[in-house]
């Protein structure tokens, strides 16, 4: 299995794309492979300063999850290295977070290193054990390729293993073409261009995620001043009645 480090290291193959594909379709085509859902996921940009929750939240993964992330059974050390060698400036990162702030899914968009392949990037999410089932995976496949597509990429990579059916069904769903060898697999998708639509939406997104994420920290700071003036009240009335014995 290949990490996405090693991966853009070496050239990235072009995938094989239907020709004819006419400009008036590219919305029809983007509106059937990325539906619109009625439920509002924020899923925030998340930059070096969520370093320590990225790390967190992977190494919670349980040791078959790291198996299906990197491809291969990444120890706490070799998670610790990915996530100190995460290039904030070059590629993109997206998170959702509880109201605890914890992080519990991520998706990193990695950008080519390669100048001949500038426009090709590739997809690679994670989510925590107690966030199953909630489509967050897909949730952040379609934000990483809105962005892909506002940033001009035209194709994107995913590298999963053959038993990740879970990432394979997400890459299935989108349209993408997958190709089987062994153990592992790789799907292709590509891409239409950005338009004023797809720039917007990101927009929204984005200050939604913010403002939600905003509220979190708000209501969490809110709760911990709670705590703190329950411990003080309860301190004082334990001393009270020290003082009345």
């Amino acid at each position: 299995m290949v990490n996405p480090t090693q991966w853009f290291k070496s050239a990235i193959p072009r995938a094989p794309v239907a020709a004819g594909d006419a400009a008036s379709n590219a919305r029809a085509s983007d509106e059937r492979r990325f539906p619109s859902t009625s439920v509002v996921v924020p899923i925030r940009s998340i930059g070096p300063g969520q370093r320590e929750r990225i790390l967190d939240h992977l190494l919670a993964l349980e040791p078959h999850d790291r198996y299906l992330r990197f491809g291969y059974a990444a120890n706490d050390e070799q998670i610790t290295r990915y996530v100190d060698q995460l290039n904030f400036e070059r590629d993109e990162l997206f998170g959702i977070f509880n109201r605890r702030l914890d992080l519990i899914s991520m998706a990193h968009l990695a950008f080519s290193i390669d100048p001949q392949y500038t426009s090709c990037a590739e997809f690679g999410v994670s989510v925590s054990k107690s966030a199953r089932g909630r489509g967050y995976g897909s949730r952040l496949f379609e934000r990483a390729v809105m962005h892909a597509r506002n940033e001009g990429v035209t194709q994107i990579f995913i590298h999963a293993l053959s038993e990740n059916t879970a990432m394979l069904k997400i890459a299935r769903h989108a349209g993408a073409i997958i190709e089987r060898d062994g153990s592992e697999s790789e799907a292709h998708l590509r891409l239409p261009p950005a338009d004023f639509d797809s720039r917007v939406t990101e927009l929204v997104n984005q200050q939604v995620a913010l403002t939600d994420y905003h509220l979190k920290v708000q209501a969490k700071q809110f709760w911990r001043l709670l705590t703190v003036l329950q411990d003080i009240r309860q301190g004082v009335r334990e001393a009270r009645e020290r003082a009345r014995g």
